[in-house]
């Protein structure tokens, strides 16, 4: 039941729908790249994608001080069906805008 619940309550927000879609077509970001295309403080991205992590979606890979997000792989098909229907969803998703400064 926990695992349902961490699933179904980590989708329960039109801003981590569009901001796990977003991860979906561009692959790999940084949370810098989050925040430009989004125009979103770090502070609130963060949160997003800590409970979209935390739901079984996303993976998190560190290089010095950038964290990169990306679907997770593998990935169980209950979850699997879940970014596929989000995927079908008409929703403004913001073009790319990087915002790592190297």
């Amino acid at each position: 039941m926990e695992y349902f619940l961490n699933t179904i309550g980590s989708v329960n927000d039109e801003t981590r729908i569009k901001i796990l879609k977003f991860i979906d077509i561009n692959g790999e970001v940084c949370v810098c790249d989050i925040e430009n295309s989004f125009d979103m403080i770090q502070s609130r991205v963060s949160r997003h994608l800590k409970i979209l992590k935390d739901g079984g979606f996303l993976s998190l890979r560190r290089e010095g001080r950038w964290a990169y997000y990306s679907i997770r792989t593998p990935m169980d098909v209950f979850r699997q069906s879940i970014i596929k229907e989000i995927s079908y969803l008409e929703l403004d998703i913001p073009t790319l805008e990087k915002g790592c400064e190297v």
